[in-house]
């Protein structure tokens, strides 16, 4: 026979067991709850938007050649100069000329000057007002007809490339936002000014050119520069608005999480109805008001805290005695 003691020691343990697999059951049940944070909708600014890349070019670029070739003897601006329309860019001698007073000059002082009075330069003006973004030439350089001395820009704009799949989305007028590679802290305001009617195939996709027109020229713009641009398609202000996570896709509609009843242990599924979204909101258009309550799963994982129990099965050290 089990003797008494035995028999007691036995259901002692057996208790023991159960206990531990009673806590360590419950412990997993409470972690694999899915938690959820209770949020309300807000009032804000969204839109939707496409985005691309593109390049500083000048609005009109202008070329400007001499109508008589020869040599260059003064150059009178700089690169990046300003210049209004009519004013003297360089003074030239037209090969005649040059030849006559490289002449005149081997004749002594008096006759060069003599000749430089009578026969005068010819001299290379703006055809408007704009910036000077190249300038070719330098003086004592020998140029024909054909060559380029100069090129004027109007005012510096921003060529869009546009996929032929988002061309459509896009109209005069609208805003945009750019920036630029070389310097990603600039941010410029700007409006699309025209879209080009004919397309040219790159990599094998139909691109339109947009012309955006900043709000200001800053400093730093240099025609060729790359660009990224931002053409705000649709904005809404003061619209209701969730966080992206908030609304799910059930049978093809779009619903929210909320509580359905006071404890908050069920849970049921609404419908609404949806806008706008970007990366962060999507706006609501129906179903919910500002004052409604969603829930939100929270994605925040935090290790359970340790109030001083120990796992029995873990092997523990000595403790040293004080």
């Amino acid at each position: 026979m089990i003797s008494r003691s035995k028999l007691v020691w036995g259901i002692v343990g057996m208790l023991l067991v159960l206990g531990f697999a009673s806590f360590f059951v419950f412990r997993g049940n409470r972690a694999s709850e899915k938690l959820f944070v209770e949020i309300r909708p807000s009032r804000g600014t969204i839109s939707s938007s496409v985005s691309t890349t593109g390049a500083v070019e000048p609005q009109n670029r202008v070329k400007i050649q001499s109508s008589v070739g020869g040599r260059i003897e003064e150059i009178l601006v700089e690169e990046g100069q300003i210049v209004k329309k009519g004013e003297v860019l360089a003074m030239l001698s037209s090969t005649e000329r040059a030849a006559l007073l490289d002449a005149a000059k081997l004749q002594g002082k008096s006759e060069q000057e003599y000749w430089q009075k009578v026969y005068k330069e010819t001299a290379v003006m703006a055809p408007m007002e704009g910036q000077v973004i190249v300038r070719s030439v330098d003086p004592g350089q020998t140029v024909t007809a054909s060559d380029s001395l100069f090129v004027l820009s109007d005012r510096l704009i921003v060529k869009a490339y546009v996929d032929e799949t988002d061309i459509g989305r896009i109209k005069a007028g609208q805003k945009a936002v750019i920036g630029l590679d070389a310097y990603p802290e600039i941010r410029v305001n700007g409006v699309v000014g025209h879209i080009y009617y004919e397309s040219h195939l790159q990599n094998n996709v139909n691109i339109y050119n947009v012309d955006v027109i900043p709000e200001r020229i800053p400093d730093v713009f240099r025609s060729g520069m790359s660009a990224n641009i931002r053409i705000i398609v649709q904005e809404k202000n003061d619209t209701l608005l969730l966080p992206v996570g908030a609304v799910q896709s059930k049978n093809g509609k779009s619903v929210v999480l909320q509580k359905s009843d006071e404890t908050g242990s069920a849970h049921r599924y609404r419908s609404v109805q949806t806008g706008l979204q970007d990366d962060r909101n999507i706006e609501i258009v129906d179903g919910l008001t500002d004052n409604s309550v969603v829930l939100l799963p929270d994605t925040t994982f935090v290790l359970p805290k340790n109030n001083g129990g120990a796992n029995p099965f873990t092997p523990q050290r000595n403790k040293k005695k004080q």
